[in-house]
Formats: C-alpha cells, sequence, structure tokens
C-alpha cells in the first residue's frame, strides 16, 4: 500500500508538472518562475530514484515537496501576472484601445493596437480595422517593461517617431517608438526613488515593431516582431507620427488569465 501510495502521488506531480510546464512556455511565462521548475525537476528525480530503491517514505516526501513547489510557482505567477486577470485592467487597456481607435477615426488616418496576451497587431484605418498579424515578443515581453535590459515590452500610448528601411535596420524594417514617453519616465523616477530598480539600471529605449531578420538580437529586446512579409506591408501604410497603443490584453478571456485560472484550480485541488 505504501508502495502504491508513493507511486499514485509521484504519477499525479510529474503529470501536474508537465501541464504547468506546457501552460508556462504557452504564454512566455518562463522567466517569471526563475528557478522554481529546475528545482521540481530535481524533486521528481529524487522521487523517482527513492521509489526504484524501495524507499518508499522518502519518495513520497520529496513528491510532496515537489507539489509545494508547484503551488509556489502559481502563486508566483498569479503575483508577476495578475494584472492580465484583473477586470479593472482589463477595461483601462480597452479604453485606451477605443480611444486609439476613435483617433484614427477622427484624423481620417491611421493608428496601430497592440495587444501581449493575444499576441496580434492590429491597423486601423480612419476608424476600421485593415489588418491584424501575429507577433512575437521577446524573452520576458510579457511583463511591463520597467528599466534597460528587463527584455519586457512597454505597455502605453506611444508613437513612431522613425522608419528604417532596407540597409538602415538589421531588422529588415523597423518602426521605432518614443519609448520612454513621459508616463514611463514618471513611473520609473518612482520605482527608482522607492528602491524597485536597482540603482545602475537605466531606464532604456530603442523599442521598435520590427522584422525577423537578426532574430538572437531581437530576443534580447522589448520589441514587437512580426514576420518579415508582414512588416514589409505594415511600413507602406504607416507614417511618422501613428499612434501605437500596446495593451496587456483587450478580452477578460486572455491567454494568460486562463492559464492562471487553471493553475489556481490545480493548487486548489492539490
Amino acid at each position: 500500500t505504501r508502495r502504491r501510495t508513493a507511486e499514485q502521488q509521484l504519477t499525479l506531480v510529474q503529470d501536474r508538472a508537465k501541464l504547468i510546464a506546457r501552460q508556462v512556455h504557452a504564454i512566455d511565462g518562463r522567466l517569471v518562475l526563475g528557478n522554481k521548475p529546475v528545482e521540481t525537476d530535481l524533486l521528481l528525480k529524487q522521487a523517482r530514484a527513492f521509489y526504484e530503491k524501495r524507499h518508499y517514505g522518502q519518495s513520497l516526501e520529496a513528491s510532496d515537496r515537489a507539489s509545494r513547489n508547484l503551488a509556489a510557482q502559481a502563486v508566483l505567477l498569479s503575483r508577476e501576472l495578475g494584472r492580465y486577470a484583473s477586470r479593472d485592467r482589463i477595461v483601462q487597456w480597452q479604453q485606451m484601445a477605443k480611444e486609439t481607435i476613435a483617433w484614427s477615426r477622427a484624423r481620417q488616418t491611421s493608428a496601430i493596437v497592440v495587444s501581449k496576451a493575444e499576441r496580434t497587431l492590429t491597423l486601423y484605418k480612419n476608424g476600421k480595422k485593415v489588418l491584424s498579424y501575429p507577433i512575437r515578443l521577446g524573452f520576458n515581453g510579457i511583463r511591463e517593461k520597467r528599466y534597460q535590459g528587463d527584455g519586457a515590452t512597454p505597455e502605453g500610448r506611444y508613437r513612431i517617431t522613425g522608419k528604417r528601411g532596407k540597409g538602415q535596420t538589421q531588422f529588415y524594417r523597423a518602426l521605432v517608438l518614443n519609448y520612454p514617453n513621459e508616463e514611463d519616465r514618471r513611473r520609473f523616477a518612482v520605482e527608482r526613488r522607492t528602491g524597485h530598480i536597482p540603482a545602475l539600471r537605466g531606464i532604456g529605449g530603442q523599442i521598435e515593431i520590427h522584422g525577423v531578420e537578426n532574430e538572437l538580437m531581437a530576443q534580447t529586446l522589448g520589441c514587437v516582431m512580426l514576420d518579415n512579409p508582414h512588416i514589409a506591408l505594415l511600413f507602406n501604410r504607416v507614417d511618422l507620427g501613428t499612434p501605437v497603443t500596446i495593451v496587456g490584453a483587450l478580452h477578460e478571456e486572455n491567454a494568460v488569465a486562463l492559464v492562471l485560472a487553471n493553475l489556481a484550480t490545480d493548487k486548489d485541488e492539490t
């Protein structure tokens, strides 16, 4: 019976670890978790080794520690990415997008809305959607940008301040955004004063919407990446000054919120 209990517990935790790993990978949330997935994997290997040596009590103990580690991962993800499940924040993001579209309609010109959770870039012309493309983000893009080198993609209202064509960029085509804007600088100053940003970190810059000619370099930045045929079409449809609004999500049932809900359910069941 002790053997059977150890086997059932180990199988249960292993299956849950695989599920969480797949879900976290789907939303690019691995960086948020730091070393915790590695710790879980090591504990499960220990549990398996103890089980094979018939040390069922020690196997159960290692499995239990792995299970607690998985619960801690769910808590950490919820703390770091919880804004994607916040109704108030979703409403705020939706309002930002609506105002950008309304601006496009009123000025009879183009505007762009980027949603990080939905991984989409949508171009509006005269207030009407004219195209929508899938995007990729940097290695930490799901987070809100705070300082240089964090790999996160900023959220806010920006404008295109530069267009870099062939021979002017390492990314095939690039649309340069005015990050950091006034709001970014204000937030950075507050976090620096309160000690939430390391003293040697700067606010950063060079945020772009670009192609993938140099994908390895792009992964180190907080930019928005499009496939080359898509950035080529977009490049020709926008002008300097075109507004670009970047939000976390536009729907309550977005990909990140659904993953957080699934992890919370798993945690409650263990």
